[in-house]
């Protein structure tokens, strides 16, 4: 047997083990080999030698298995985990063999070069985007991490539930600078938790707030509160922002005073680890990865105060006016990106 059968067979003599003694249940062992199964066919396709992701995988299995025993409890703003295990590089050495380098891009490589500027100044940007897989963060650190290294390592994720609870998805996240939130989509699931998270968001809020008055942040979100998925035509749709949340970060970065700028961000990272078809409320989901080009698109700053149908004096329709202004813009550059 040579050296990738063996490493190979590691990997499914320990997931095997781990099953029989009732560490890994038998959902997630599913999940986990079919998750295997994808980024072997992968690396089949990129031409890449198995090898390349065994070992990477024994140590995502052994992670994971430490969520199962021990649970990780996130506070509302969690900082990047880098010692003893440095949860940054490993999630980012997950994910890379994914991507195909030659044809993936980044665009507005001078609105980048205008952010850092801005944050050298003590300026916060957020960053209003689209969201289309869990691994998101980390596509964003990888197609960043030669022309603008800082910010790849600095940006502040506003994250959902499920990527703080899921077993799977937790080493990922313990690598990632969160403000962890719960979203509207699941906030009433179950009811009888639903004061607590609202209790958890205001919490989280507040220190977004003091992060805010800081400065010099970078803070991505997804007002859509969600990740995009196909219509019933087969295409990659990028959902609707929603109004509320769009204001509420615009209060907050008025109220800490400090100067913050906002960026229309465009993500086209659909493919290389889709979503399921329909949404689930039961953590657990299936997860296909595939090797595959990615493209970012940074938009020239949003005047949040002049666009057209600012003056529209009521203010839940401006707001809906902006939201949408904002959206037709993310979509718009996400539809170029989809044609690269």
């Amino acid at each position: 047997m040579d050296k990738k059968s063996t490493s190979e067979q590691l990997f499914f003599d320990r997931l095997k083990d781990l099953h029989q003694q009732n560490v890994v249940p038998d959902k997630y062992y599913r999940i986990i080999l079919q998750f295997y199964d994808c980024f072997k066919l992968s690396m089949r396709q990129a031409g890449r030698p198995l090898e390349s992701i065994t070992s990477t995988f024994l140590l995502f299995l052994e992670l994971v298995r430490d969520q199962f025993e021990h649970p990780y409890l996130f506070e509302p703003y969690h900082q990047k985990i880098r010692h003893p295990i440095d949860y940054y590089q490993f999630s980012l050495d997950f994910i890379r063999p994914l991507i195909d380098f030659s044809r993936s891009s980044v665009k507005g490589l001078d609105v980048l070069d205008e952010i850092e500027r801005q944050r050298s100044r003590g300026e916060n940007v957020v960053f209003l985007a689209n969201h289309q897989t869990e691994t998101d963060p980390q596509a964003i650190a990888i197609l960043l991490q030669k022309t603008h290294p800082d910010l790849a390592a600095s940006m502040i994720y506003v994250a959902g539930e499920r990527v703080v609870t899921d077993p799977v998805a937790i080493p990922f996240s313990m690598g990632c600078d969160l403000l962890c939130v719960y979203s509207k989509r699941y906030i009433d699931h179950p009811p009888e938790l639903k004061l607590d998270k609202q209790l958890h968001n205001k919490n989280t809020m507040e220190l977004m707030s003091r992060l805010l008055q800081e400065g010099g942040k970078a803070i991505y979100v997804a007002p859509s509160g969600g990740r995009d998925r196909k219509n019933t035509e087969g295409e990659v749709e990028v959902a609707p922002f929603d109004p509320q949340s769009i204001e509420m970060f615009y209060l907050m970065a008025q109220k800490a005073k400090t100067p913050t700028d906002f960026y229309p961000l465009s993500l086209d990272t659909y493919d290389l680890l889709p979503p399921p078809e329909t949404i689930q409320k039961e953590l657990g989901e299936t997860r296909s990865a595939k090797y595959c080009t990615i493209h970012l698109f940074f938009a020239p700053e949003f005047n949040m105060e002049q666009f057209e149908g600012a003056y529209e004096k009521d203010k839940r329709k401006r707001r809906e006016i902006r939201a949408y202004a904002i959206w037709n813009l993310v979509k718009k550059n996400f539809l170029t990106l989809r044609g690269a």
